[in-house]
């Protein structure tokens, strides 16, 4: 067996253990790789409660609650199921009732979600894609054509 033979023989045998290692990270991310999970999916996917992850939805009209503390608690819906999220700091100041936010944070029992962050949307013609897409699947979507 020539040097360059053996050289092909090692080089193909490294590369075909990296493709193997890939694959094997991302079919472990498979569920881990979403931008963020609606209260419907919380829900039928039954997450884990105390794991991180990302909720989005539009907020509840009348739904929130602001204490002297700083903190303040909403519901965030898709239409079909709700979550209440609670929220310690200064809400984005294009934080509304009625439009779509998606917050980070730990999932709690009894349907109930800690945000540490809370995006919002940055004007009236904008909504996160996930948001819309999530809304047009469950068939909630009401706003124009193109999110």
């Amino acid at each position: 067996m020539t040097r360059k033979t053996r050289r092909l023989i090692i080089i193909a045998g490294l590369g075909s253990i990296l493709a193997f290692a890939v694959g094997l990270v991302l079919y472990a991310l498979n569920d881990s790789i979403v931008f963020f999970y609606g209260p419907t999916e919380v829900i039928e996917k039954k997450i884990n409660v105390g794991a991180r992850l990302r909720i989005g939805g539009l907020v509840k009209v009348g739904s929130v609650v602001r204490s002297s503390d700083r903190m303040v608690e909403f519901v965030v819906g898709d239409g079909n199921n709700e979550i209440v999220i609670h929220y310690k700091g200064l809400l984005p100041d294009l934080f509304r009732e009625g439009q779509g936010i998606v917050a980070e944070g730990r999932l709690e029992a009894g349907q109930r979600f800690a945000a540490d962050s809370v995006l919002a949307k940055h004007d009236e013609n904008y909504m996160p894609r996930e948001v819309a897409d999530s809304l047009k699947k469950q068939g909630h979507w009401q706003g124009e054509t193109k999110p």
